[in-house]
């Protein structure tokens, strides 16, 4: 597929997002935003699945363990065709698909996440099964930056470099807010590339909101063939295409009113 046609499916991917979290009137837009182009490079240009067969057995998996920002990943698992896009609009209701966090019964999901840590840590024991099993597939997973904040990261990023899990690629979304603010003043992650080469990782950092960027650097890290994971930091706008909430840590975790909602939704189309 042509970096254009992602360009146009990120485009839709986001104004999904917006309109899904705003007739909700709760969720996180803002890491949804910021994570759009790496979702949709994955599951548009990058990953081995099949929609139609989502158990298929050598598929790569991916793992969203920022869950928060599963709104991105509903969308794009919407046009990629695991479930009917008019699930999006029931998004966190009774008789919806679709929960607040990833769940594992969601068609096209491979781990409930939302507890920050956790579903880099699945992703590592995912990684480590398809080895014992001889598959010839990857296993991506996607961090926030404050989710780096968490102890289990880094048991996690120490195990894989233990056991040189070459299969396991990880991106962070470096947007650099949290919940509470901005990531050096909640709790200062330093130089995060160093942090991950420390562990044994081979690291790599990228705009990830450049779709060339995005895949030449995952094709990068899978010819080296030094059985150690792969992490790539990618640098993002918090909000990315909605010019009220571009770095704009108060819509970490709050929908738009209708009258946001309307304005966002024009600037999307």
């Amino acid at each position: 597929m042509e970096i254009e046609e992602l360009k146009k499916i990120a485009k839709r991917v986001r104004y999904n997002i917006v309109k899904m979290v705003g007739l909700a009137k709760s969720g996180h837009p803002g890491g949804s935003l910021s994570s759009t182009e790496i979702i949709v490079a994955l599951y548009f240009k990058i990953m081995k699945h099949d929609p139609k067969n989502p158990k298929m057995k050598d598929r790569d998996r991916f793992v969203l363990s920022k869950g928060h920002s599963c709104p991105a990943l509903y969308a794009v698992l919407a046009e990629c065709g695991y479930f009917d896009k008019e699930e999006l609009w029931k998004l966190r209701k009774l008789d919806g698909l679709l929960q607040g966090h990833p769940s594992i019964d969601i068609p096209g999901i491979e781990m409930s996440t939302g507890s920050l840590g956790q579903g880099f840590s699945a992703a590592v024991g995912m990684a480590l099964g398809c080895k014992l099993d001889k598959l010839n597939n990857y296993v991506y997973v996607l961090l926030g930056d404050g989710e780096c904040q968490e102890g289990q990261v880094w048991e996690a990023a120490m195990a894989a470099a233990h056991y040189k899990l070459d299969n396991l690629i990880g991106f962070v979304d470096r947007n650099m807010l949290q919940i509470d603010g901005c990531t050096e003043d909640v709790m200062s992650l330093g130089d995060l590339k160093e942090k991950f080469k420390a562990f044994g990782w081979d690291v790599f950092e990228i705009d990830g909101h450049d779709f060339e960027q995005i895949i030449n650097t995952v094709e990068k890290a899978k010819k080296m063939k030094n059985r150690k994971p792969k992490m790539i930091i990618a640098y993002t706008t918090k909000g990315k295409g909605v010019s009220f909430m571009e770095d704009n840590v108060g819509f970490h975790g709050k929908a738009p009113n209708e009258e946001q909602l309307e304005i966002a939704l024009k600037e999307l189309e």
